[in-house]
């Protein structure tokens, strides 16, 4: 059954709201009303009531309608304002309308005023509705501009990324043909593996940020555990990696529910960056993985001692194809597709950085914990 509207009444008279009442009533209007009869008592209502319609009279001692409308948009409060008042001039009628007002009814013809609500509360309805289709309208727009921007970046850069290693590879093949010498052959076949390795990479990010765009979250119970072993054990084997120390703090104080794909992405590309720009004057390198759980949120930190990004360079970290130091050999999706990964799953993701101390993102994510029947 559907509650009854609320109506704050700014009028002075008593009797005259009995007269609006009897009214409402013979219209078939559910209701409840709250008067006020100064403007201290119409603040105090705006903030205390939540009403869904306001009708007013327009002259109060010291106050009147004008200046309750005025307070009311001030106020941020866009609620059906109807106007009861005595009779008034059709220069009045307009300024009233002008001001803000969504309908004015004379006393003299209530009957009217039960449909006046109505269809103001009506009216608004359709205000409301049709701005969220506008704002529904222009955050599609702004993600199709986005969606456009990246891809014609997308596709110059993967075309890049794909092709110079295939030319590289097929120069060495070249060369490889001419000459006889077994130590020149040996230094060829590495340098195509080393080629392979980088369009192989460039390949997996690109599947990455794919899936990522184009698959629905899959939340379900995840051992954050498992997932930055997994990740772990998956690099274990890349360039630099026996000599990272790699530790893992996990607080655990409530279920996680998540995607684990998508977590694994995060990780990996997290931890290879760790590897890939470790700090090779330095007697110890790590990365720590600080992880707590609760029930309605996940906070990840991964924090190295490696060579640092300088803050010129941070506000770009996460552009697609952005690279931040000459040491990079990959597409630079990597930070990209981590923070939109971070971003899919509701997520944030923020960075600090020094060069020569090392790097820090903090991630955090919510745990999609299934509501309680």
């Amino acid at each position: 059954m559907e509650q009854p509207l609320k109506i704050l009444v700014l009028e002075d008279v008593q009797d005259d709201v009995g007269l609006i009442e009897r009214e409402l009533r013979k219209g078939g209007l559910r209701f409840e009303t709250n008067r006020v009869d100064s403007k201290d008592g119409f603040i105090k209502a705006l903030r205390r009531y939540k009403a869904d319609v306001i009708l007013s009279d327009h002259s109060l001692p010291q106050f009147n309608s004008f200046e309750a409308l005025k307070l009311c948009r001030r106020s941020g409060i866009t609620i059906p304002f109807i106007l009861v008042t005595g009779s008034v001039s059709e220069e009045f009628a307009v300024t009233c309308l002008k001001e803000g007002a969504d309908d004015y009814v004379l006393k003299s013809n209530l009957i009217r005023l039960p449909n006046a609500i109505t269809n103001s509360l009506k009216q608004k309805q359709l205000e409301t509705d049709r701005k969220k289709s506008d704002k529904a309208l222009r955050e599609q727009n702004d993600e199709l501009v986005k969606i456009n921007k990246e891809l014609d970046s997308f596709v110059y850069s993967v075309s890049h990324n794909l092709r110079a290693p295939l030319m590289s590879v097929l120069g060495l093949l070249n060369l490889a043909r001419l000459t006889d010498r077994k130590e020149d052959m040996e230094q060829y076949f590495e340098m195509m593996e080393h080629s392979i390795q980088k369009l192989d990479n460039t390949l997996k990010e690109i599947l990455d940020y794919s899936r990522n765009a184009r698959k629905e979250v899959d939340a379900q119970p995840v051992n954050i555990r498992d997932i930055v072993n997994d990740s772990i054990a998956r690099l274990l084997y890349m360039k630099g990696s026996e000599n990272v120390e790699k530790t893992i703090d996990i607080i655990e104080q409530s279920q996680l529910y998540s995607d684990p794909y998508r977590l694994l992405v995060i990780f990996n590309n997290l931890l290879s960056n760790s590897i890939k720009y470790r700090d090779p004057k330095k007697a110890l390198n790590f990365v720590h993985f600080y992880i707590t759980i609760e029930k309605r949120l996940l906070t990840i930190k991964v924090h190295d001692n490696g060579i640092g990004i300088s803050s010129a360079f941070l506000p770009k970290i996460f552009n697609m194809f952005y690279r931040a130091t000459e040491l990079s050999e990959g597409a630079g999706l990597g930070l990209y597709i981590v923070r939109e990964t971070v971003q899919k799953l509701g997520g944030r993701i923020d960075v600090q950085s020094e060069p020569g101390m090392g790097t820090t993102f903090e991630i955090e994510i919510p745990n999609r914990i299934p509501e309680e029947n």
